[in-house]
């Protein structure tokens, strides 16, 4: 099948300004790209008027997990409306894979947040993961190996250094999996068992990825500058140790570190913008091959127990009544709260179970007004008839200025860090997060479009080796984007849906024309994409 797109404004990923031309596909692969192209073919697409790129690739995805669902279509749906063709996942320290096939723990594998329901099976090896999904899911599939899910698969979620026995397995894992084609390690610093591991361990995982060539991406202890992982309130801001902590794993190395989500939650953590910037700038001058990555979202998604305490957690109904335990979690919480600047308004209850659909899209606040509770009785009694497993949106974890930035800075790549949820009010991040880019970038409230398309494709596909896609090349695979520039400018966000997508083509098959779902054509066309380095250190 040879498929022509002439009249296009090409944007190839390399950064390099626009061009009209045209491109030829023939089965899965580009095999020409020029001004002209004149050739038989099955099907010419005029693209004047319009833009193309290479397909999106999602730097943070976790994505694994709904790859291997029974009926995976749904989950992928709102990202290819977006443009979105390729993802990078197993973020967070939460790979779907890497757990041996007897583990007693697996159903400890996935933070809370992700578990095997309703999917084909259980893939603990990512080279069976890679081999199931390959043409048998809608988008392409690059995965990173998590630490938090190898660690779990070994000894579950005790709190304890490892054995030497224990941690010569834990490597031997990650190692395998990054001689499988794992696009690098990630470590879910926030997250049991992650949390639990100290600098030591830590920085024998990092000199896996330096072996290999591929990268550290790092869930960090702290996005705030107040949270659990430190027991000490004051002083130097939580999320800056966290950044510190990272510097010391990656000091006088080349790793190359990628700090996932650059994020800022509550207002008091907005003003350690500026010296995590200087922090990233100066690793990079030393020769640590650092980047981190955003989302263009104000908000971002948890469990409703984010901030509980975990003494209050453990504690039974009877103990959890006492007046004296009420009035510590109450004391705790409005220092939190003042330390954050964030309050129970800026919860959002996205799910807390069935019968209680009413309470969805409301903050706790409005919901205690609703129900003439205070704040804080109203948030225990969501988690208590949650069985303290509810969802929420929680907000602010960035402001449009610090996005703006951010999004201009050249160790800055792109992502939704976003799911689809089978209930519930869903992370407004999975509808138009990369349209949101390329608007900012129109409106020069964003890097320029030739730089942020390379952020979304090129760059991407750079960090984390994944051979063949990103660009607009001979030889490289079809995974094409088509856009219209005009539309995403004067389109207004945030409706819960795309917006100036027009088609989307997956390894050469044409998935998406005018809002269009080519269902049929999705079941076949995503790869499973195996990260190749050319640089490995033997």
């Amino acid at each position: 099948m040879k498929i022509l797109l002439k009249n296009g404004q090409i944007y190839d990923g390399t950064g390099n300004k626009p061009y009209i031309g045209s491109v030829l596909i023939e089965d899965e692969k580009i095999v020409k790209v020029a001004k002209d192209i004149l050739e038989d073919v099955d099907k010419t697409y005029d693209l004047e008027g319009l833009s193309l790129s290479s397909g999106f690739i999602d730097a943070h995805s976790h994505n694994d997990w709904y790859a291997i669902k029974k009926e995976p279509l749904p989950y992928f749906k709102p990202f290819i409306n977006q443009g979105i063709t390729t993802f990078v996942t197993g973020n967070c320290g939460l790979s779907q894979a890497g757990f041996e096939k007897n583990s007693p723990y697996i159903k400890n594998i996935g933070g809370g947040l992700f578990s095997h329901k309703d999917t084909t099976k259980e893939y603990g090896d990512i080279g069976a993961f890679f081999e199931a999904i390959h043409k048998n899911n809608p988008c392409n599939i690059a995965a990173l190996i998590g630490h938090c899910s190898v660690r779990a698969g070994l000894i579950g979620l005790e709190n304890k250094p490892l054995t030497q026995e224990e941690e010569e397995k834990m490597l031997n894992i990650l190692e395998k999996a990054l001689e499988d084609g794992a696009c690098g390690i990630s470590l879910g610093l926030m997250y049991e068992p992650g949390l639990y591991a100290d600098t030591k361990e830590l920085k024998k995982v990092s000199e896996l990825c330096i072996k290999y060539d591929k990268p550290l991406t790092i869930h960090p202890r702290a996005n705030s500058a107040v949270s659990m992982a430190y027991p000490e309130l004051f002083g130097r801001s939580h999320l800056l140790r966290a950044v510190d902590e990272l510097v010391e794993i990656s000091k006088s190395t080349n790793l190359k570190l990628q700090y996932s989500h650059a994020i800022f939650v509550g207002r008091r953590s907005f003003k350690d913008k500026d010296e995590f910037l200087s922090i990233i700038h100066k690793l990079g001058e030393e020769g640590v091959e650092v980047g981190f990555d955003i989302y263009h979202e104000l908000m971002g998604v948890s469990v409703i127990t984010v901030i509980l305490p975990t003494w209050y957690q453990a504690m039974d109904l009877k103990e959890r009544e006492k007046p004296i335990n009420k009035l510590k979690l109450w004391l705790l919480c409005k220092a939190s709260s003042k330390l954050l600047g964030f309050g129970f308004n800026d919860i959002e209850i996205a799910y807390i179970g069935e019968g209680y659909e009413e309470f969805e899209g409301k903050t706790v606040h409005e919901i205690g007004k609703e129900l003439n509770k205070s704040d804080l009785d109203t948030y225990l009694y969501l988690c208590e008839k949650s069985d303290f497993k509810g969802r929420v949106n929680m907000k602010p974890y960035s402001t449009e200025e610090i996005i703006s930035e951010l999004s201009k800075e050249d160790r800055c790549i792109y992502m939704t860090d976003a799911w689809v949820e089978d209930k519930g009010v869903q992370n407004p991040a999975i509808y138009d997060c990369f349209p949101k880019f390329l608007r900012a970038s129109l409106l020069g409230k964003g890097d320029n479009m030739e730089k942020t398309i390379r952020k979304m494709t090129g760059q991407t596909s750079d960090r984390f080796s994944l051979k063949g896609r990103g660009y607009i090349k001979e030889g490289y695979f079809g995974d094409i984007t088509i856009f219209n520039e005009e539309k995403l400018k004067n389109t207004l966000p945030d409706q819960k849906k795309a917006f100036g997508i027009e088609q989307v083509f997956i390894n050469g098959k044409l998935v998406l024309e005018k809002g269009l779902l080519d269902e049929e054509a999705l079941k076949t066309s995503g790869h499973a994409v195996k990260s190749i380095s050319e640089r490995r250190i033997k």
